[in-house]
């Protein structure tokens, strides 16, 4: 493995370390902590003085201690909320900080939190035993955070980024009726058909699942390469200590394949107003089903933003001018959100 600059001796012994566990992963966020925030990426250039952060775990109803942090506005009261849900092998305390600074700082209060299994949040890391109670959890800790008076009679938005746009439909198809509107930024509705083993393959690997649902198998393309344009920006993602950075584990993959063919079929059913961004030269998650989930979802208020030439990774591995863009993008459509949602709550 390439030396990162700045990693001495020390640090790379937390670089190769293994990760399953919880405690090693917060072990090594917190010794890269300092170092994530000072690399040379425009996410992390926004200035942070008028944003109260807070970083909490808190154990859920099924046991299972969950890390989750938030961006608040310290001068005014927030527009709105907006609530995260990260991509597969991700956390919200790596890029997302960075974007997450920049939404707070243009007035919004801003939740992430690590699903189990990933990040901060207990779990063997990258194991997704259940997708559908893996949503359970994201409803469960997002819809507590809501009920906190600060906060309730605010509008409130989902955030999906790649696996996490399909988590975020999926809360959505679970709760219909809660949230003000979503931005789907790559949403994974689709794994494209490169990256999916052939049918064969699926089907032994969904039969191995059965007995062998941890073991790190799934033959897969390098995400990160196929993700990111730009490939000093790809270089930095190695600062992500924690995220997860093997083969996907059976059980995991056939859940991801499930859940996608799941929401494939249920693009009607999506109601609420939609943001969906996608880059045109993506070759990780479908363009082609961003555009069908845009034609077939019954929302009166739905806009698809494609960019061309862009890859996965919209808002962390592009030019720094297309990053600005999508950025710029997903703030004016909630500007005229929040302001039409307050609009009608005071009339």
């Amino acid at each position: 493995m390439m030396r990162l600059a700045g990693v001495d001796d020390k640090l790379h012994k937390f670089l190769v370390s293994n990760k399953d566990e919880v405690d090693a992963r917060r072990k090594a966020r917190e010794a890269f902590k300092d170092i994530q925030l000072n690399i040379d990426h425009i996410l992390f250039k926004t200035p942070c003085d008028g944003i109260e952060m807070k970083e909490t775990y808190e154990v859920n109803s099924r046991g299972i201690e969950i890390f989750w942090k938030s961006w608040i506005p310290k001068e005014s009261k927030p527009k709105a909320t907006v609530f995260f849900c990260h991509g597969y092998a991700d956390t919200c305390t790596f890029f997302f900080e960075g974007i997450a600074r920049k939404l707070a700082s243009s007035g919004y209060g801003v939740f992430a939190m690590d699903y189990p299994g990933f990040g901060l949040s207990e779990g063997l890391h990258g194991y997704i035993p259940s997708f559908d109670k893996l949503v359970d959890d994201v409803v469960e800790q997002y819809s507590k955070i809501k009920e906190n008076p600060e906060f309730k009679s605010l509008p409130s938005f989902l955030f999906g980024q790649s696996m996490g746009g399909a988590v975020a439909l999926k809360t959505h198809l679970k709760q219909p009726k809660a949230w003000n509107g979503a931005i789907l930024c790559a949403p994974m509705c689709k794994i494209s058909e490169n990256m999916v083993p052939p049918k064969l393959v699926v089907h032994m690997l969904t039969a191995m699942a059965n007995v062998f649902p941890k073991k790190k198998l799934v033959p897969t393309k390098d995400l990160g390469d196929a993700a990111f344009r730009e490939p000093k920006k790809r270089e930095q993602t190695e600062y992500n200590v924690i995220s997860y950075k093997d083969k996907p584990r059976l059980r995991t993959a056939v859940e991801l394949l499930k859940i996608t063919e799941e929401i494939e079929q249920k693009l009607e059913e999506v109601t609420l107003p939609l943001l969906i961004l996608h880059g045109e030269a993506d070759t990780v998650t479908d363009p082609s089903v961003s555009k069908a989930l845009y034609e077939k979802s019954t929302s009166s208020d739905k806009k698809l933003e494609l960019y061309k030439d862009a890859c996965h990774a919209l808002i962390e591995g592009e030019p720094d001018d297309t990053i600005i863009q999508v950025l710029n993008d997903i703030i004016s459509w909630l500007d005229e959100h929040s302001l039409k949602q307050n609009v009608q709550s005071s009339s």
